[in-house]
């Protein structure tokens, strides 16, 4: 393998990707994926547990998705892409990681639990559900990964990877999985389009990546701004503003935001004329992207393709991490 420092990061092929992902990983990926050896799994089997009487809507996904990384700038040379289902060792490794993460760790795990909530399951709650957390921790440590590009949200499964890293390599006569830190983004976690506190497809808040432009533009003139500034004249607050909330994320010029909210602030400033503001913001983000997805989409089996061949790569470096693992627990390795 590369010297390079590892990254490993991925998505759930439940649906087309949107600017939560864009903001929370996606953009951080392209930009490290010269500098890093990058893999980026497209998390299939975790997508199931949750989905698990719909596997067609998570097969569907997978090329989706695929063609939001290819357009929003992912480089196939560059970032090994590959799919969870086509890695057996990811499973085994999370088999044997469950033998040491008790019940009560994995539902004190405030991901886990908001997600629950958020999903409305009480007794029907999958088990694969539950324990996603440790099939996360075999992603990870399966390639030996240093860095997890994620959005604060899931701080908590880097710490739980942590625990089953020091727990396993015990075990072990000498250590094998790596410690890993996560990598935050700027804007680490993306309010819905709808004022919730996170942007989910699940919620139905999302802006796509490949969304329209008259999708962009209905999205923006529907946001919520500060329900007291009645008159352009009128001072105006900026926290809980939602339109200065996606300013502060995607607009490329800082300056200007900020005089626009000094300008907002003192009174003067018209929501409508932030609400344009943003609009050609994310106009001109979006258009290139949706246009070069609507190509890739086209060509599912080039899209496929690729996955195969990250698939390959991959599988030969996590079956190495799984062979090492079994060694040092003493179990056969044929």
């Amino acid at each position: 393998m590369s010297s390079k420092t590892i990254i490993l990061t991925g998505d759930r092929p439940t649906g087309p990707l949107h600017l939560g992902h864009y903001v929370g990983s996606l953009r951080q990926r392209v930009a490290l994926q010269n500098d890093y050896q990058q893999f980026v799994l497209v998390a299939d089997l975790q997508g199931l547990t949750d989905n698990g009487s719909d596997p067609q809507k998570i097969r569907n996904n997978i090329p989706e998705v695929l063609a939001d990384y290819l357009a929003a700038g992912i480089d196939p040379s560059l970032t090994t892409l590959c799919l969870q289902s086509a890695l057996p060792a990811l499973a085994e490794l999370t088999v044997l990681y469950m033998n040491i993460v008790t019940v009560a760790r994995v539902e004190r795990n405030p991901t886990v639990k908001n997600e629950i909530v958020q999903k409305g399951f009480t007794r029907t709650l999958p088990v694969g559900f539950l324990v996603y957390p440790i099939s996360q921790a075999a992603d990870i440590t399966a390639f030996k990964a240093s860095l997890v590009p994620v959005g604060d949200d899931q701080l908590p499964m880097i710490e739980q990877t942590n625990e089953i890293v020091h727990k396993m390599n015990s075990l072990l006569p000498e250590p094998v999985l790596y410690h890993c830190k996560a990598l935050l983004s700027e804007t680490s976690r993306l309010p819905g389009i709808d004022g919730n506190v996170k942007m989910s497809k699940s919620l139905g808040n999302t802006l796509l990546l490949s969304a329209s432009e008259e999708v962009i533009h209905r999205a923006v003139h529907a946001m919520y701004t500060d329900a007291n500034h009645l008159k352009v004249t009128d001072p105006g607050q900026i926290d809980g503003n939602m339109v200065f909330t996606y300013l502060d994320a995607f607009h490329p010029n800082k300056v200007k935001v900020a005089e626009m909210k000094t300008h907002y602030q003192n009174g003067g400033l018209g929501d409508r004329t932030c609400k344009n503001e943003l609009e050609v913001c994310l106009q001109e983000l979006i258009a290139p992207m949706r246009e070069r997805r609507a190509t890739y989409i086209q060509d599912k089996g080039m899209l496929m393709s690729l996955l195969k061949q990250g698939s390959e790569k991959a599988h030969e470096v996590t079956q190495n991490t799984l062979r090492e693992v079994k060694q040092g627990l003493g179990l056969p390795v044929f």
